[in-house]
């Protein structure tokens, strides 16, 4: 069974930057596919950005150029850098491992940007 731990959300002002980290465990003889999603209030979850098994990566529209995805094979762990944060950025930010093809989500980690 995936297990998830996110951190790295805070409260920030626009313009500021944040590190998201999701460490997964329990994944064994697999290169996991990796993502970070988000969920404002009132709005459905959408998809930020993903990276897969070998160097591929993608990203949502609203974000790119701002926001960048890394991982860490040896640890299992994904990494969301966001930089020049908006208010709009406001959400809870949720990252999901895919191993084959069974999802696992994390329970989110809450990313507020206000003056």
């Amino acid at each position: 069974q995936v297990q998830i731990v996110e951190s790295g959300g805070g409260t920030v002002q626009p313009g500021e930057s944040l590190t998201l980290s999701c460490a997964a465990s329990g994944i064994k003889f697999s290169i996991p596919t990796m993502a970070w999603y988000r969920q404002a209030p009132g709005k459905e979850r959408e998809f930020i950005a993903g990276v897969y098994a070998g160097t591929k990566r993608s990203y949502a529209d609203s974000i790119k150029g701002r926001f960048t995805i890394s991982r860490d094979n040896a640890q299992n762990t994904v990494y969301l850098q966001m930089n020049s944060l908006k208010p709009e950025d406001t959400a809870l930010y949720v990252c999901k491992i895919r191993v084959g093809s069974y999802d696992s989500w994390g329970q989110g980690t809450q990313v507020t940007v206000s003056s």
